[in-house]
């Protein structure tokens, strides 16, 4: 059985591995400080608000329009451009004083083009890792990910403590350039996949409407989407709820923390310790964990409780691990780096419209019943994936005969 050291123990994965943990602290570090900017300059808890989240919808547009150029472009300068325009970006923030939205802009602009870079990256380590190698190496991405925003988003408030808002942005972009040189250096420069042709954005287009009519590609990114983005409306909602409820002061900050505490043990215990085989057997019903505790909140339950379902519900973000090795299956061998543009995007946009539903939602019935509606559509979604994923042996394993 396949370790994390093992995986690990690959010099490239390590360098994409390391890279991305510290690039997602420099994002969440510069997310946090502009929010913070923002607000102190204009006392708008929307325009704050609005800066938190500028950067998850126009990734959509980057993968819709540009998505094919993950497999066009040499991955060394496509993974380098983007931790260069990374740090650009944060070097602009902190130095130059521009109006609320030219700042808004320049974020949404470098997000639209986000996906390329992370599609670049995710089709590298498909062709590094192999077999269950790639699946704990996702796993390993997912657990540092999960890390990685805990600590950006928590400790960029004490970074601007010690740095101010300037400093902090200037240390986001330092990460970022640090990445840049790092990738540059040690990352071999691999040749696209395929050579440019024809225009980019009809490829693009063309591309990913080749995945979303292939039904099992669809299947697998949307089992992949829906789950999660019904999760992220009910955490949007966390901090209304626990106002509403009258928990004591930090209740809301102990919550918040539930949920990718959960995720951090669930992906590491099921990525380290279940067979591939049983992975792929629990997907169903670690989806349907995802949803299941979240039903609790439709009644006045103490904190703890609260807590508890959140921890639960965060452990069961693991049911994906079980679709890699499938979803990784069902690509098309040239157009793997678009596959993972699109999915990456899709993930970002619809949990930016989680939050929107379910808060909408909360206006008509309360915060309570709207988390439970959220943990009803997670189970529903798992049910549907109950009646098509069929799991089946990974290579080499021998399965038991009357296994599933």
């Amino acid at each position: 059985m396949t370790t994390y050291r093992e995986v690990l123990g690959d010099p490239r994965f390590r360098l994409l591995f390391t890279t991305r943990t510290l690039g997602i602290v420099g994002d969440s570090l510069r997310i946090t400080t502009l929010a913070v900017l923002i607000y102190a300059g204009t006392r708008s808890a929307l325009l704050s608000a609005v800066a938190f989240g500028i950067g998850f919808l126009p990734q959509l547009l980057g993968s819709m329009l540009l998505g094919s150029l993950a497999d066009r472009l040499r991955p060394r300068a496509l993974i380098t451009a983007g931790y260069l325009l990374d740090a650009a970006a944060a070097a602009l923030l902190a130095l130059v004083r521009m109006p609320v939205a030219a700042s808004l802009l320049l974020v949404g602009a470098v997000a639209v083009l986000t996906p390329l870079f992370n599609g670049a990256s995710g089709r590298l380590v498909a062709q590094t890792l192999h077999g269950d190698a790639y699946v704990l190496g996702r796993s390993l991405t997912q657990v540092a990910a999960s890390g990685a925003q805990l600590l950006g988003l928590a400790g960029g408030g004490v970074t601007v403590a010690l740095l101010g808002t300037r400093g902090a942005l200037l240390a986001a972009a330092a990460l970022h350039l640090a990445n840049a040189l790092a990738i540059r250096l040690r990352l071999p420069d691999l040749p696209a996949p395929r050579g440019a042709g024809g225009s980019v954005v009809r490829q693009s287009w063309r591309g990913n409407g080749e995945l979303l009519r292939g039904t099992a590609v669809r299947r697998l990114l949307l089992a992949q989407w829906l789950p999660s983005a019904a999760v992220t409306g009910a955490e949007s909602l966390v901090i209304a709820y626990a106002g509403a409820r009258g928990f004591r002061t930090g209740g809301y900050g102990f919550l918040l923390a539930c949920l990718p505490i959960g995720m951090l043990a669930g992906d590491l215990l099921v990525g380290r310790f279940a067979a591939p085989a049983t992975r792929e057997r629990l997907v169903a019903p670690l989806a349907a964990l995802m949803g299941l505790p979240l039903l609790v909140f439709a009644l006045p339950v103490p904190l703890p409780l609260c807590a508890a379902a959140l921890l639960a519900a965060g452990f069961g973000f693991a049911y994906a691990l079980g679709l890699q090795r499938t979803f990784l299956d069902a690509l098309p061998a040239d157009g793997q780096g678009q596959a993972f543009t699109l999915l990456g995007s899709g993930n970002m946009t619809l949990q930016g419209v989680g939050p929107a539903l379910f808060g909408t939602l909360a206006v008509l019935t309360g915060t309570g019943p709207a988390m439970a509606a959220a943990g009803a559509a997670a189970v529903l979604t798992a049910l549907w994936i109950a009646t098509w994923h069929r799991p089946t042996p990974a290579p080499g394993l021998v399965e038991p005969a009357g296994a599933a």
